[in-house]
């Protein structure tokens, strides 16, 4: 039960971060607002880890931390960029659903046994893949707005797939109780991004509304990581990534609320 409040509240951290982040995107480079949410995700991680850890980690921690820790940075900034083409109704879910197939597959392939009526609702989520994709009139769009969700669609895809190299990652590292992996993690992500800011020059200090967002970001998404890495140690990979998928419903709710983004039925 603990390890399904855990993952709950890690899919709340996380739909946060993504709503803040996504914003913060919109209106300032990708990769500075990525960079100042990674910032602050491993400060507040670090801030909690001489409370939590107790032993060195191992080198299977550290690689399959590493391999996290880039499959986290891809995901979030395609995500991002989905949120830039396209509503978050769109590229959130997309993201969600592919995060949680692959994970469950991984999980199956690892010797998890999930019930039949968990397996059952990890299959319902599949038909998600193409009803979050229908556009206005029960039809996928069409011309310029039909291309802009098309691609926010691929980018969510694309999240999707880091994101569950990010969830497979912290399962098979570490334990629940030494939060080394999400700082590995954090730490080669923000060192990939640093390389990726060099290339490009888009390292520049933000204005301050983008800069609180992407901070917010931050500090919501290391909770997130850390909710999930102690969930997925006390729960099954297959489950508790799906239940942490479910991160979209609170980005969702919040764009409806906040932003006015309407919804067709069918999504």
């Amino acid at each position: 039960m603990l390890a399904v409040l855990l993952a709950l509240a890690s899919a709340v951290s996380y739909g946060v971060s993504d709503f803040t982040a996504g914003l913060a995107s919109r209106r300032f480079s990708i990769i500075t607002v990525t960079f100042l949410a990674s910032v602050c995700s491993l400060v507040l991680t670090l801030a909690v880890l001489p409370w939590v850890a107790s032993a060195t980690p191992s080198a299977a921690a550290l690689g399959w931390g590493a391999a996290s820790g880039l499959g986290g940075l891809c995901g979030a900034m395609a995500l991002y960029l989905g949120f830039r083409h396209a509503a978050f109704s769109v590229a959130g879910p997309l993201s969600a659903v592919a995060s949680a197939g692959f994970s469950v597959l991984a999980g199956l392939l690892f010797g998890e046994h999930p019930s039949a009526l968990a397996l059952a609702g990890i299959g319902l989520a599949l038909p998600a893949i193409v009803a979050v994709s229908v556009g206005p009139g029960g039809a996928p769009g069409s011309g310029e707005h039909g291309h802009q969700a098309a691609t926010g669609a691929a980018y969510g895809l694309a999240a999707g797939a880091g994101f569950a190299v990010l969830f497979i990652g912290l399962n098979r590292s570490g334990s629940g109780h030494d939060l080394w992996p999400p700082v590995i993690a954090q730490l080669i992500g923000l060192a990939a991004l640093c390389v990726v800011g060099a290339v490009s020059r888009q390292l520049k200090p933000p204005p301050r509304q983008a800069g609180w967002l992407a901070v917010l970001a931050g500090v919501t998404g290391g909770a997130g990581t850390a909710c999930y890495f102690v969930a997925t140690h006390l729960g099954l990979l297959a489950i508790t990534a799906v239940i942490t998928s479910l991160y979209p419903g609170s980005t969702i709710l919040l764009a409806r609320v906040l932003l006015g983004e309407r919804l067709t039925r069918i999504r």
